[in-house]
Order: structure tokens, then sequence, then C-alpha cells
């Protein structure tokens, strides 16, 4: 009887166990982001799983397919608003196989990846729809405008590797005497402002459960209305939604955009709640120095990043050395101007909070890591800190950072204009003519002022830090003396 007994309990646990290795794979929950370029779709899985997916036509539909596993979460309270996608489906496959149809309203350019389990979500199968030929950026730069600030940005690297390594453009402008004074352009500086983390990443979260990618939000729209409101600055807004944006795409978008400045808003945490306070970081010169020979690996000859105005300034003929001199020399600049940014940032910020550091730090965070544009991460306040997490929900305290981050960028810009903005040409105007300054008039030409005064074209660029012979109605020039 025991024998039969043993034998019969054992059958039992030979059947089990099959029967559990084959126990279908849960798909616990389904989340979308929906950005402006791109829609993420995450599934939450109760293990990993191996997926399949492919494109479908007439009408257009993206299939994914999940070896052995089941849905378990109803998919019709999923807001669709703002996405691609119109409708999504599920089926059986192959008697023990999920089959998730996605109906699209638009062409998607699909990639998928899975993660491993962290210390918020567990295995997670992650689907990113990329819609071909859309920016990131909902309002983008006038086109007009983008051809000032490039043809600015341009001049701007000239000087700079022109100063380093005694190169001298070639010439291949009209001469001076058939350039004509053009209208000062009076653009816009533009500020991007990159609200950390986002979508499926909260960021740090305090004691009450704030997180940290509401909180920045908050600050940056704040910040946004601020620079827009100001006559002489537009700002762009790195992510405007609560999705996911790759580090250094959020560089890019701002290298997009012409930016004059990128800012990433952050909260601290730390493990324990007592430290508190702003910080503000720029790029470490370890951090600089490895990503100007990431850039020079990448890029060994790119003329748009450390060429000159209109690439007349070619890198071609240099051998590498030179080539990692000039683009360090743009680092370098760069991270100068972030340096000294951040000082007016951080001075602003210690007349509204405790500061956690009293100078700034530098650090080799990848959003900072952009050769050509001043750049600096604010950690507005430690939201780990159960003080601190109540100030950063308060409107009033957002409202009072971003105010003091605008009033340290405004600071700066009003004493170093861009020579094209609204500003440099209202520091110009309530300059006085008199003594060796002359202000540009309608007409005007190089050669003629230099004759006008008895000084040389040649002295009269160099006196004024001119790369071209482009000169701007309103442009005060200083006349050296002869």
């Amino acid at each position: 009887m025991i024998k039969w007994l043993t034998r019969g309990l054992m059958a039992v646990i030979m059947l089990w166990f099959p029967l559990a290795g084959l126990q279908a794979a849960e798909v616990e929950n389904v989340r979308l982001w929906a950005a402006p370029d791109h829609a993420r779709l995450v599934f939450d899985l109760a293990s990993p799983t191996q997926a399949n997916i492919f494109t479908l036509d007439n009408p257009r539909r993206l299939v994914i397919d999940l070896d052995d596993s089941r849905m378990a979460p109803d998919l019709a309270s999923i807001d669709l608003t703002g996405s691609a996608i119109s409708r999504i489906r599920t089926g059986v496959r192959d008697g023990d196989g999920l089959r998730v149809v996605l109906e699209l309203e638009r062409e998607v350019d699909p990639r998928h990846f899975s993660l491993a389990p962290n210390d918020q979500y567990g295995h997670r199968l992650v689907v990113d729809l990329e819609y071909p030929g859309e920016s990131a950026v909902q309002d983008p730069i006038d086109p007009i405008e983008a051809m000032i600030r490039e043809q600015e940005i341009a001049a701007n690297r000239a000087r700079v590797v022109t100063s380093g390594s005694g190169a001298t453009p070639e010439a291949t402008s009209p001469p001076p005497a058939l350039q004509k004074a053009q209208p000062h352009p009076r653009r816009d500086i533009i500020i991007a402002i990159d609200p950390g983390h986002g979508g499926e990443d909260p960021g740090a979260i305090g004691p009450s459960g704030t997180r940290e990618k509401d909180v920045v939000m908050e600050i940056s729209r704040r910040l946004q209305r601020l620079v827009d409101e100001t006559d002489g600055f537009r700002a762009v807004m790195i992510r405007d939604g609560d999705y996911y944006i790759g580090l250094r795409q959020r560089t890019q978008i701002a290298r997009d955009q012409k930016a004059d400045f990128f800012v990433s808003i952050h909260a601290d945490a730390f493990t324990s709640p007592r430290p508190n306070g702003s910080s503000v970081y720029a790029l470490s010169q370890r951090g600089a120095t490895s990503e100007t020979a990431q850039w020079l690996a990448a890029s060994e000859n790119r003329a748009d990043l450390i060429g000159g105005v209109d690439g007349n300034l070619s890198l071609r003929d240099k051998d590498e050395v030179l080539r990692g001199v000039l683009l360090d020399l743009t680092m370098t600049a760069t991270l100068n101007d972030s340096l000294s940014i951040g000082g007016q940032v951080l001075d602003q910020l210690g007349r509204i909070n405790r500061l956690h550091r009293s100078r700034v730090e530098q650090a080799g965070f990848m959003v900072l890591k952009s050769p050509d544009i001043p750049s600096l991460l604010i950690e507005t306040g430690f939201i780990s800190n159960p003080d601190e997490e109540r100030r950063l929900r308060d409107s009033s305290h957002q409202q009072s950072l971003a105010r003091a981050i605008f009033s340290g960028l405004q600071d700066h810009f009003r004493r170093n204009p861009p020579p094209a903005s609204l500003l440099a040409w209202q520091r110009d105007n309530n300059r006085s003519p008199g003594g060796n300054e002359y202000r540009i008039q309608p007409g005007d030409t190089l050669s003629q002022i230099a004759a006008r005064h008895n000084v040389s074209t040649d002295r009269l660029k160099q006196a004024n830090e001119l790369n071209g012979d482009v000169i701007r109605v309103g442009q005060v020039l200083r006349i050296p003396r002869t």
C-alpha cells in the first residue's frame, strides 16, 4: 500500500513540475508615454519573455508577439491621446502565446529592448515608436532666426579656434567695400530648459511620495514663462510633457535649436533625510577632456563643430593632435562660460534658499557635455529632506526658484550679450557715440569707416575682433587711435 502511495505521489510531483515550468509569463501592467517625436509602450512582466515585433500595412499596424504569455490588465483604460496609436487589441497566438496589435494612425519606426528589474520596477519590455521626420520640440526655432544664430555660432567658433591656433580663415568673402551694413537682427537669446527624468523614470521620490520628475517640470514651466515674457529671450523646452528623452538626445535637441544656454533642472536626494540646500553643477575638466576625445573620435573632421565661418577654416589638412587641440579650445571656452553663468545663478539661489555647496561644483553629468553650449545642472533642493520636499511642492517656492535661476542668466547675458542679440543692440544704442566709438549707419562699409577715421581696415577689424567683413546698422565699433 505504501509503495503504491509513493508511486502515486511521485507521479503527481512529476506532473506538477512540467506544468509549473510551462506556466505563462504574465503581463502585469502596460504603460504608455506620448512625446512629440515618439511614443513609448512599457510592458511590466512577472518574468522575462521573448518578443517578436513587426509592422503590417493596409491598414498600418504594429504587432507584438510575446512567447508563452498572457495579458492581465484591461488595455481599454490606457489613454492613447497624443500617440500614433488609435486602438490596442490582444489575442492568443499558437495556443500559449500573446499577440498585441497596435492600430496606427501614422508611419512609425519601431524598436524594442528588455530591461532587468531595478528598485522601482520588475522585468520590462520597452517598445519605442519613433515618428520619422518629427522634432522633439513642439515649437521649434524660426528658420530665419536659426540661420542668423548659425552664422553667429560659426563666427564664435572661428574666433575661438583662430585665437588658439594662430590659423587665419581664408578670405572668400567679397572685398570690404562691397559689404553693405545689414539691419541688426535683434535676435532672441535662446534658453534650452531641460526638466530632468520623465515618463517611466520618476527620478528621486520624497518621503511623502513626491516625484522628482513632477516637481522639476513645474519649476521648468515657471522658468519657461519668465523667459518668454522677457524681451530678448526665448525658451525651448527639451521635454514638455511626462515622457522620457535620452540624455545625449537632450543636448542634441539644444544644439538643433541653436540654444545659447542649456539648463537641466533636478532635485537632489540622499539616503539620509538631513542634507538640504541647492547646488549648481558645471562640467568637470575631466569630463570635458573625455568628451573632447569622444567627439574627436566620432567626428574627426566636423567643420560644423570646430570649423570656421561657412567652413572657411578647414581642418582636413591638420593632424589629429591639432584637431584635438582646436576642439579642446572650443570645449574650454564653453566650460568657462558655464562656470561664469553658474556663479551668477548660485548667487541668486543663495538669496532664497540654503546652498548645499557654496561654489559651482563640477561633475561629468551627461547632459552637460555639449562642446559648444554653456550648460548647467541645477539641484533645486533635496527631495529626500521632508522640509525641502514640502517647499519643492509649494507653488510660491517653485516660482522663487525659477525667478532666481532666470535672474542669474539675465545678469550674465546683460553683461555679455551675443553680438546679434536684441540685448547687444540695446546695449549699443545706450552707449555714447562720442570719443573713440562709432555707431554704424545705413550704407556704411568697413573700408569707408576706416578711411573716415584714418585707420586701416585690418586695424579696425582687429580692434573689434571681427573675423569677417559683415557689419550691422546700430553696431558700435571701437576706433583705434592713430
